[in-house]
């Protein structure tokens, strides 16, 4: 059974996409890698940098999982054969990941995010994909007491030498 792995595991040469909201927004229970079925006007914007993926989320709907509302542009040279911007996109995941993903969102409430859009070392294109769960008010705030201490305990701790 592939096991989730760590943020820092998976293999990402080139970043496209980063939902750097969502780790503010959500409490990150587990990551997951998968990949995306792309049309190939999709794979050539993707690889000129661009696409969103900042008010995208994906769900579970009959036994596969589908990432929803992220936008890839049309292709510039990609004339009639251009694909839809914000047409839902299959994600490949194995199917006890899928259970373990339906299970998350069915019985405990947790939310399928995607933190970030990349391509591996042998170019193909990859969603990290996190179960979480919604953070609160109070646990925004001290998320940013927490992030403001940081920095000035590195300032601090700069100045001593």
């Amino acid at each position: 059974m592939a096991r989730p792995q760590s943020a820092a595991e998976f293999d990402k040469k080139k970043v496209v996409a980063e939902n750097r909201r969502a780790r503010f927004d959500y409490a990150i229970e587990q990551v997951f890698e998968a990949g995306i079925a792309l049309q190939g006007t999709e794979v050539k914007s993707l690889r000129f940098g661009e696409g969103t993926i900042a008010e995208s989320y994906a769900e579970v709907t009959g036994g596969e999982v589908w990432l929803i509302n992220a936008n890839i542009p049309e292709f510039s040279h990609g004339n009639r054969f251009n694909h839809e911007p914000k047409r839902p996109r299959k994600l490949l995941l194995n199917w006890r990941e899928i259970n373990k993903l339906h299970a998350g969102v069915m019985r405990q409430g947790m939310t399928l995010v995607p933190l970030s859009v990349y391509f591996n070392s042998r170019g193909r294109a990859k969603v990290e994909l996190a179960l979480a769960k919604g953070k609160k008010a109070h646990d925004k705030r001290e998320s940013i007491k927490e992030r403001d201490w940081k920095r000035d305990k590195q300032r601090l701790m700069k100045e001593r030498g």
